[in-house]
């Protein structure tokens, strides 16, 4: 990698900051030093990087000569993270962001890889890989060694005919895949859970099933009089695969929902999952880092799960930016309906973002809140 560029100097902004939340880490080095002389024999626009944290792996490429670099990356607010510190440290990068879709690994010949944690993910990301890129191809799929498991390597051998795995440094490796198969791109994921048709693609959180946290949501969640206009709609914040969503507009077909979710994994499985029950007319499902579209005091009732993970590290700064918007964009008297972890005792956090707050229901693992905005 060449010494023009410093990944310490990389910001994870917009994503949570703080003790232990890393911006790049010693697999994306890794990456760079195992890709090194195969990045340096491609042309300009035949690198594709996928899972790019925050910008590591696309600036680091770009350092040494890259140029109109393809990037995948699933949260949205890693592609503003990519754009913050690119135009701080690199601003003659070349670059541009894709969906994971054929156009993203047209005529690609190396593709940078950041290990998913899900298998789910990894399956859909290398059959997309094998199905669209040259057949010269050459994958370098890196991650911490902690998060790897064998599955891995079995995910990968699906979509490509040789696997090679290097030796670890830093508690990190790289597996590095050959000569794709020729395979179908993915389909989203299907299952019926109580009359509900849910859609997942990989990477999506729970799969096409409902969590539990969703489901105790669920069970309590209102079908007020209030709200559910196209200008008024219901919000299902932080949506994953649109479970939320769909239940409102199947349980009520006069009213309105807005989805919103920043993985673009989880914005594709909320649409199908809407379109699988016959309510995607009534449910717009976008892609946005918290309620950004959104305008002020205009809601009347939001319903959240917020996540508690920021990448792969266990957090509790993540749920705060969702509480702090979800408050922004409520009006007086406006509710968030609110399921979280009860280890992480957000009732505090919530009456003083929000306003008055009630435990609604409680189960050994998690805790249902409403708090009506002041």
């Amino acid at each position: 990698m060449s010494g023009s560029f410093d990944p310490s100097q990389l910001s994870r902004w917009p994503d949570a900051e703080g003790p232990g939340l890393v911006a790049a880490d010693a697999a994306d080095l890794l990456l760079l030093d195992e890709s090194a002389a195969a990045r340096a024999a491609v042309g300009a626009g035949e690198l594709v990087v996928i899972g790019d944290g925050y910008g590591a792996l696309t600036l680091g490429a770009a350092a040494d000569g890259a140029a109109d670099i393809r990037v995948h990356q699933d949260a949205l607010s890693g592609e503003a993270a990519l754009a913050a510190n690119a135009a701080r440290l690199a601003p003659d990068a070349r670059f541009s962001s894709h969906g994971l879709e054929p156009a993203l690994l047209s005529g690609a010949r190396i593709v940078l890889l950041r290990l998913p944690r899900s298998l789910e993910a990894l399956a859909d990301i290398a059959a997309t890989i094998a199905a669209s890129s040259a057949p010269d191809v050459v994958v370098f799929a890196g991650g911490r060694v902690k998060h790897m498991t064998l599955a891995m390597n079995d995910v990968l051998r699906a979509s490509f005919e040789r696997l090679d795995v290097t030796h670890a440094r830093g508690k990190s490796r790289v597996l590095i895949a050959r000569r794709p198969r020729p395979v179908a791109l993915p389909v989203a994921r299907a299952a019926n859970v109580g009359g509900l048709e849910i859609r997942a693609f990989g990477g999506a959180f729970a799969g096409p099933r409902v969590d539990i946290g969703t489901r105790l949501l669920l069970t309590h969640l209102p079908t007020p009089a209030v709200g559910g206009t196209s200008a008024d709609p219901w919000i299902d914040f932080a949506c994953g695969t649109g479970v939320i969503a769909a239940t409102w507009a199947s349980r009520r077909p006069d009213v309105h929902v807005y989805a919103s979710d920043h993985s673009a994994a989880a914005v594709a499985s909320a649409r199908a999952t809407a379109a699988a029950n016959g309510v995607a007319e009534r449910v717009e499902v976008v892609r946005d880092d918290l309620l950004s579209r959104r305008p002020d005091d205009s809601a009347s009732l939001i319903a959240l799960n917020p996540p508690f993970h920021s990448g792969s590290a266990v957090s509790d700064r993540v749920a705060p930016r969702l509480f702090r918007d979800a408050a922004r964009v409520l009006r007086s008297g406006g509710e968030l309906w609110c399921v979280w972890n009860s280890a992480l005792r957000y009732r505090a956090e919530l009456e003083r973002t929000i306003g008055p707050t009630r435990q609604i229901a409680r189960d050994p693992k998690f805790t249902v809140t409403v708090s009506t905005r002041r």
